[in-house]
């Protein structure tokens, strides 16, 4: 296999190189942010050196210039600012403190000394001036502050101050350079990684599209060849030692190895589809092909087994069916009979069936007509009963009027007790009682009369009663025997319903028999029909049998 470097590697080294960069320019920025803050710092403590310095001169060049003021003009606010200067600005103190605070060298330092030094000598000889000012002499005073002694000392401080001033001019400006100096180096350094980790990311995807991307282009073009089946499609990359030459490598065994599987699956079922299904299938098929060798072994053995038995089986089928034709043909001529036997049996049965019938239609007449009897007599005993009740009715209705009778027997007995005592109270009354006698008389011939009226009344309701008595007698005798009429008519409404319903059940019993019989008429004849069939299907099945022993023939067992 031809040897070439690992993309990993490849790859490995450039994202290194771009990481280590990357690296070195985080620091770089680190180190540029404190440069950049230093420099800001030296700056900031320049310009407050510079400030502080000035001041402190200008602190001694004010009281200068406002005592001369004072000594030349005598005005009082010369003599104000002057201490004011001294007692509550202190301009002097506060720049050097400040100076102090900030850093400065010992050189400086001795330079500040010298200068405060210089001014505590003038310091006298501001106070005489000052003095021979208020006393006035202005003259004297003038001579102080312009003096050779304090223009001496004066021209000394600003020589110092001049040296001052140079002094830490350069040395805070050399900080500063050297500041900006190494903030430049640390960009140039950031730049310079900037530009290694672009080159280094430019050739990784130059390197990654000519020996990455295009070798997966071509792969994967010929993964969909090989995912459509086509196995002999160019593939013009060879394989190294790299990742790709060794997917490579894989796709160029993976279609060899598909191919040899492929061809001899095509060899092994070409000679099955010839008929020869006694050959072995060797050598070792590797990974997920090893169960196809093995389904492929396990189907010929199988299409072995399955056609030894078809070729026996077909040799059975053969001979029984041989002998199912020659029973077809027998159970077909015994069809044939019983279904005429049937036919003159159903016939019989049809015949008894409308006997039957009309049976029954007898005992329906019978049973309309038995019924329409027992109405009959079950009226005639309602009438007899509503009779039977009118003669009770009469019998009570004689009985209350014997109890009239018997009233007015009473009213007769009572009259005649009437006129007794009215004839008794119109004899008493002699002459003037006639008249009322006559009445009397009257009265006692009415209740006489009554009375032989009531006796033929009561003689003829007592035979009324005797013969009402005798009615309801007779009505109630014939009301029992018309009862006893009813009962047996309903006995034999009964039995002519039994008998009815039994003919109705017979002729129901025929009609099913009847229709059952067609049934096995039809199902015999069906039988005859199936079994004719079956003789033609037993010939047919003996041919075909034959024809498959012919098929089966073929092919080359082991």
């Amino acid at each position: 296999m031809k040897k070439s470097i690992s993309q990993s590697v490849l790859s490995f080294i450039l994202n290194g190189v771009s990481i280590l960069s990357l690296l070195f320019l985080m620091i770089s920025l680190t180190k540029y942010g404190n440069a950049n803050s230093q420099l800001d710092k030296a700056n900031e403590d320049r310009f407050a050196l510079t400030y502080n310095a000035n001041r402190f001169m200008n602190g001694s060049s004010y009281l200068t210039n406002e005592v001369r003021a004072f000594a030349a003009t005598g005005l009082q606010e010369h003599y104000d600012n002057y201490w004011n200067e001294i007692n509550n600005l202190k301009n002097r103190d506060l720049g050097v403190a400040a100076m102090q605070e900030i850093g400065i060298t010992d050189e400086e330092q001795d330079m500040i000394d010298a200068m405060s030094e210089l001014s505590n000598t003038l310091v006298p000889l501001e106070e005489e001036a000052m003095n021979h000012v208020q006393e006035g002499n202005m003259e004297e005073a003038v001579q102080y502050v312009y003096g050779e002694d304090y223009s001496a000392s004066i021209a000394q401080i600003n020589a110092i101050k001049e040296q001052f001033l140079a002094d830490l001019d350069n040395r805070t400006s050399t900080e500063v350079n050297s500041l900006q100096h190494e903030t430049e180096v640390i960009k140039m350094n950031m730049i310079a990684a900037l530009i290694v980790v672009a080159v280094m990311q430019l050739l990784n995807m130059i390197i990654v599209r000519i020996r990455l991307l295009r070798p997966m282009i071509v792969v994967r073009d010929q993964m969909g060849e090989i995912s459509q089946g086509n196995l002999s499609a160019n593939f013009p990359l060879e394989a190294n030692t790299s990742e790709i030459g060794m997917l490579v490598a894989s796709i160029h065994e993976t279609k060899g190895e598909l191919k040899k599987y492929i061809n001899d699956i095509d060899t092994i079922l070409s000679q099955m589809a010839d008929g020869k299904m006694d050959q072995l299938i060797e050598g070792q098929y590797r990974g997920e092909f090893l169960p196809i060798q093995t389904a492929m072994k396990q189907i010929l053995d199988s299409l072995n087994m399955a056609l030894s038995q078809i070729y026996r089986t077909a040799e059975q089928v053969s001979d029984e069916s041989r002998k199912m034709t020659s029973d077809a043909q027998v159970l077909s001529s015994g069809a044939v009979k019983q279904a005429s036997a049937v036919e003159q049996l159903s016939a019989s049965i049809q015949e008894l069936s409308m006997q039957v019938d009309r049976s029954s239609e007898d005992a329906e007449d019978a049973r309309t007509s038995t019924s329409e009897a027992t109405m009959q007599l079950e009226m005639c005993s309602e009438k007899m009963g509503a009779l039977t009740e009118a003669m009770n009715d009469i019998s009570r209705s004689s009985q209350q009027i014997g109890g009239i009778i018997k009233t007015i027997e009473d009213i007769s007995f009572q009259t005649n007790i009437l006129s007794l005592n009215a004839a008794v109270e119109a004899a008493h009354a002699g002459e003037a009682g006639k008249g009322f006698a006559v009445v009397a008389e009257e009265v006692s011939s009415l209740a006489n009369k009554s009375s032989m009226a009531a006796k033929d009344i009561t003689e003829l309701i007592e035979n009324s009663i005797r013969l009402v008595k005798e009615g309801t007698v007779l009505s109630s005798d014939t009301k029992q025997a018309l009862v006893k009429g009813v009962s047996g008519a309903h006995k034999s409404t009964e039995l002519v319903e039994r008998i009815a319903e039994s003919a109705g059940q017979q002729v129901q019993a025929l009609h099913q028999l009847t229709a059952g019989m067609k049934q096995i008429s039809e199902v015999v004849q069906t039988n005859a029909t199936m079994a004719e069939k079956s003789a033609s299907s037993a010939e047919e099945l003996y041919t075909q049998a034959e024809e498959l022993k012919v098929s089966v023939e073929r092919f080359q067992l082991r």
